[in-house]
């Protein structure tokens, strides 16, 4: 079965150029596709200075992850017919193109929906989660308390890790493989999320099928994922669009009820609102 590769890209040229790079001569890959998503002009004229026979350019709408995925994956399918999906974003770093195969292997066994490698990133590693409960969500709503609630309940140990694969509730959408069968049975990713908990939803997707995700513990790729000092504002406004991606997921995927609903909607406000009220006097301090 053919491989393809589809990067999901918005305006970070040096990223992609780097994991084009690090991949182009791969032969366990037939077609590198870059989904890009509406970057400005000049970067997706760069961006066509990297393409060839093997790797080709998506231009399409920013319409979020889950889109671009959707169109990257239907494209393939109809160049390569069936085949394996590795969705990958742009900053990421491939250290073994055997590390690649291997992946494919454990894909290939008809009980598995996803497989993801481990992942390494700012200093930490990120093997996947728990699915959250509505519950769960509503406590995770709570600002200077949801890091101890994500380490208690959504967090798996670290010993969980030790044998060569882990199966697990959802993974990292930065870097993982599913064949195109499986993506059609579950009607491809659910574009009514622009951003934030594709992953989750994804992962339900799958449990509903009856097949599993893996985590591979021994094979690990790096996320190169900027730690970006973002504008308050900016902060609140990815805190609003993560909160209306939540309600989505638990309404609709995990059918929270009235109650849920109503409290992830007023733990999110208040929690928006404290946060408001830190990052003001954080600006006056600073000026």
């Amino acid at each position: 079965m053919k491989t393809g590769m589809i990067i999901v890209h918005y305006n970070d040229y040096e990223s992609v150029k780097s994991l084009i790079d690090n991949v182009k001569n791969y032969s366990v890959l037939d077609k590198i596709l870059i989904v890009d998503n509406n970057s400005n002009s000049d970067i997706k004229d760069r961006l066509k200075g990297l393409l060839n026979n093997k790797i080709e350019l998506l231009e399409e709408e920013n319409k979020g992850f889950s889109y671009a995925i959707n169109q990257g994956s239907k494209k393939l399918i109809e160049e390569l017919g069936e085949c394996n999906l590795i969705i990958s974003n742009s900053d990421i770093t491939i250290h073994n193109e055997k590390d690649i195969g291997n992946l494919i292997n454990y894909l290939s066994q008809e009980d598995i929906g996803v497989v993801a490698p481990t992942i390494i990133e700012n200093n930490s590693v990120n093997r996947g989660w728990r699915q959250p409960s509505p519950g769960l969500d509503i406590l995770m709503n709570m600002v200077y308390i949801h890091r101890k609630i994500r380490k208690k309940h959504i967090l798996y140990k670290d010993d969980y890790y030790r044998d060569k694969i882990s199966y697990v509730d959802v993974v990292s959408g930065a870097f993982f493989l599913i064949r195109s069968e499986t993506l059609k049975e579950i009607n491809f990713l659910d574009e009514n999320v622009f951003l934030y908990y594709e992953e989750n939803i994804l992962a339900k997707k799958i449990k509903d099928i009856n097949k599993k995700i893996i985590v591979v513990n021994d094979v690990d790729i790096t996320h190169n994922h900027s730690v970006s000092i973002d504008k308050n504002l900016k902060k609140i406004k990815k805190f609003k669009l993560q909160k209306k991606s939540q309600v989505y997921f638990q309404k609709n995927y995990n059918n929270a009820n009235i109650l849920e609903i109503g409290l992830l909607k007023l733990t999110a406000f208040l929690s928006r609102i404290i946060l408001g009220i830190v990052y003001f006097f954080k600006d006056i301090k600073k000026h």
